[in-house]
Parts: structure tokens; sequence; C-alpha cells
């Protein structure tokens, strides 16, 4: 039925533009693969000195993200991570979470 791959990240006060331009500058290759469904940069509460992003990406399936993460698109999409743009921006490292759709309306 779906599965939800998510990155959490806690981005500097201040810095948030920063940060959106990295993920709309990048050359995403997701379409390229089997099983994905849809992508989304959330932008979330703030906290005490950050503001709370996430990355929400809908595969068909666990399997078709865990191929993602083996693959070249993979690779190319994470190669420039910890570069100079996101310096100062991204506090600590971000928090993957999975889950496994049980029930959907829609």
């Amino acid at each position: 039925m779906g599965y939800i791959a998510m990155n959490r990240f806690k981005i500097a006060e201040g810095r948030e533009a920063d940060f959106e331009e990295v993920w709309k500058a990048r050359e995403s290759r997701l379409k390229e693969l089997n099983g994905f469904r849809e992508f989304r940069l959330l932008k979330g509460p703030k906290g005490d000195g950050f503001t709370l992003y996430s990355s929400h990406v809908l595969w068909d399936q666990q399997a078709d993200f865990q191929a993602w993460t083996k693959s070249e698109q993979f690779r190319d999409a994470h190669r420039n991570s910890g570069n100079s743009k996101t310096e100062g921006v991204i506090i600590g490292r971000p928090e993957f979470e999975g889950f496994e759709t049980v029930l959907h309306e829609a």
C-alpha cells in the first residue's frame, strides 16, 4: 500500500532560505526510479534556535526505497552532502524515519 521515507532536519534560525535553495537547485532523479510516487519538502515548527524540516518521499513499497538507496541516482543526490552550501545550516545529522502504510483513505 505504500512506504514513506522521511528525514527530519533541524535548520539554524535565519538559514531556512539557504536550506530551501539547496533543495530547489538540486537535480532530482527520483522520477527515474520504479516505485517513486511523490516528494515533498515540509517546513515545520520553530524550536530553540532552529526550524524543523522534513523531506517526505512516497514509494510503492519499501523494496523500491531500498533499491533507490543503492542506485546511481541516490549517489548523485548525496554527492555534495555536507558541502559549503550546507555548512552552518543543518544542526546535527538528519533523522531518518521509515513507515509502511497500514491504512489509506483518499
